[in-house]
């Protein structure tokens, strides 16, 4: 049987202390759509971490533009 491999998940927090941000500001760029979120059964939000990364590589110091 071949195993499923889920998808590498940050906390807002997680996401803050890479963008050296709060983690409000994380929750505010999902909700204005700058980056993607899903939310758990729970009702919080995680971040892929692959976007994370690529945002990172575009070069955006301060963020999500």
């Amino acid at each position: 049987m071949r195993k499923i491999e889920a998808p590498d998940l940050l906390t807002p927090a997680e996401v803050a202390e890479v963008f050296r941000v709060d983690p409000k500001t994380v929750t505010r760029w999902a909700k204005a759509g700058k980056i993607r979120a899903i939310k758990t059964v729970g009702g919080h939000r995680r971040y892929y971490a692959a976007e994370v990364d690529r945002l990172l590589n575009r070069g955006e110091e301060a963020g999500p533009q």
